[in-house]
């Protein structure tokens, strides 16, 4: 193989490896309510197939990264590839729910190894006008694993098993783990300190958070609290650490705080809403799985298309403004579904779909527009991972509201996901930057 064939097949591998990890929380998120129906539990343990996973994946992510940057990246995604892959077979011969759980976790913690080294890599591949056409690449196949994993989940559970779900990721988590030999190994110019104490106190924290924002039950206000007061902890502990997880600088931008607070609020309602209505037609319903699929693929492609447009036209045009206009959509595909009910849920999820890829494009933009050079993978690790963190967070709320009212609406959810919409619309998420027109 050429040295350039090489570089590019070792560009299939990363992105292999990506598109293995957004596939196994889509593909979960349908197959969820069959797993329990397969497992013995209460209903409750449904939105924990899918929190179990993004809440390490969130709290290890900027971690992740940093070990990376000491051990060498390429042998941290070998790591972290032969851990998914373990995981994922565990999954899939999990006898009850709780091993389930449990291995969800240890997938999560591995993503979080694998993902961060992602762009390390490709860095270390390419140069020039071949990296940008590289890292361009990243976008495309996201968008069709978007796509690609809510009805997939559906067929592979309708015509096999749930168990296929986790089974899917055993022969291409191995391909990526043989084919990893293919890349170059890269680390950090200087050896960065690992942040121990203060990966512990988000791990405990956010954990303390998601737990009983999905208990029935109704949340417990103690463990509510103990948990906020482990994340205000957190931050003053990063204040006086040698060396944080997370650069003190970036909360000196006017923006960037606010920018967190979005990404938090917006990818709960995204994960969420992907959570609650597969739930509520087959749990509520009695929907079949491949159905539920079906369902959220419209919100699927509407992400996919819009994210393309966005980037491609709307946002060298108009700057930052275009985020506004996606939460316009994403509000109205909401009350197209918390006014019509499930009929309108194809369309309404579209809606929603177009709104969520229109917002995220410009969003992340703006978010990094005015960030330095020597803090941008602390800022791009920080803002993924309160990504999952929100993710986690929206899993947990809208699944817990559902599970809650104990019958087949999910209006008080979708109530919810209306109202956390609406607290995006109102944070400064431009106040650090313009749109190009007004530079």
């Amino acid at each position: 193989m050429t040295h350039s064939r090489r570089r590019w097949a070792a560009l299939a591998v990363l992105l292999a490896a990506e598109a293995m990890n957004l596939l196994d929380a889509t593909i979960v998120q349908v197959a969820g309510p069959a797993i329990h129906a397969g497992l013995p539990g209460p209903a409750a343990d449904v939105p924990w197939f899918s929190a179990a996973y993004t809440l390490p994946f969130a709290a290890f992510l900027v971690t992740g990264g940093r070990l990376g940057d000491v051990f060498g990246r390429a042998r941290v995604f070998k790591l972290g590839v032969a851990g998914f892959v373990l995981a994922s077979l565990a999954c899939a011969t999990a006898p009850h729910a709780a091993l389930l759980i449990g291995a969800r976790a240890v997938q999560g913690a591995a993503a979080a190894l694998i993902v961060p080294q992602t762009i390390g890599l490709i860095r270390a591949l390419f140069d020039g006008g071949e990296l940008a056409k590289a890292l361009g690449s990243i976008g495309p196949v996201m968008g069709l694993s978007a796509v690609t994993g809510p009805l997939l989940g559906g067929l592979l559970t309708q015509a096999v098993s749930w168990r296929a779900v986790f089974l899917v990721n055993v022969p291409l988590g191995l391909a990526v783990f043989f084919g990893a030999r293919l890349l170059r190994e890269d680390r950090a110019a200087t050896r960065p300190r690992l942040d121990v104490t203060g990966t512990l106190l988000v791990v405990a924290g956010a954990g303390l958070l998601v737990h009983p924002l999905i208990d029935p039950a109704g949340p417990n206000p103690a463990l509510l609290a103990a948990g906020a007061a482990l994340l205000v902890v957190f931050g003053f502990q990063q204040r006086r650490a040698a060396a944080p997880l997370v650069e003190r600088s970036l909360f000196t931008h006017r923006g960037f705080p606010a920018a967190l607070a979005g990404s938090l609020l917006f990818f709960a309602v995204m994960t969420g809403l992907m959570q609650v209505v597969p739930m509520q037609l087959q749990l509520g319903l009695g929907a079949d799985v491949r159905t539920a699929g079906l369902t959220l693929l419209p919100l699927s492609a509407g992400l996919a298309v819009s994210s393309s447009l966005a980037g491609a036209r709307l946002v060298p045009k108009f700057g930052s403004r275009v985020m506004f206009g996606g939460l316009a959509l994403l509000t109205a595909g909401i009350l197209a579904a918390l006014g019509l009910g499930p009929g309108a849920y194809p369309w309404a999820l579209a809606l929603c779909g177009l709104g969520m890829g229109t917002f995220t494009v410009p969003f992340f933009t703006a978010a990094l527009e005015r960030v330095r050079p020597h803090e941008t993978g602390s800022a791009a690790g920080l803002l993924n991972a309160v990504q999952q963190l929100g993710g986690t967070l929206g899993v947990a709320l809208l699944g817990g509201l559902y599970l809650g009212t104990g019958t087949a609406t999910a209006a008080l959810a979708l109530a919810a996901a209306l109202a956390v919409a609406a607290a995006v619309a109102v944070l400064p998420l431009t106040s650090s930057v313009s749109s190009r027109r007004g530079r």
